[in-house]
């Protein structure tokens, strides 16, 4: 039997304790990219709404 290690998640297993750090990591990465706006869809129309009002369509 593996040896069982104490995490936040409760006794797992060596790979089990490797494979939640990398989801953790996974998951402030993203969170902090979002809190960033990399996933701002509403800016991005935003800025093309102004380029849109700039050059209007003859």
């Amino acid at each position: 039997m593996a040896k069982m290690t104490n995490t936040k998640y409760g006794y797992v297993t060596p790979q089990e304790a490797e494979m939640d750090a990398h989801l953790d990591k996974w998951y402030k990465d993203k969170h902090r990219a979002k809190q960033h706006g990399a996933f701002s869809l509403d800016r991005k129309r935003r800025k093309q709404h102004a380029k849109d009002k700039k050059m209007p369509l003859s």
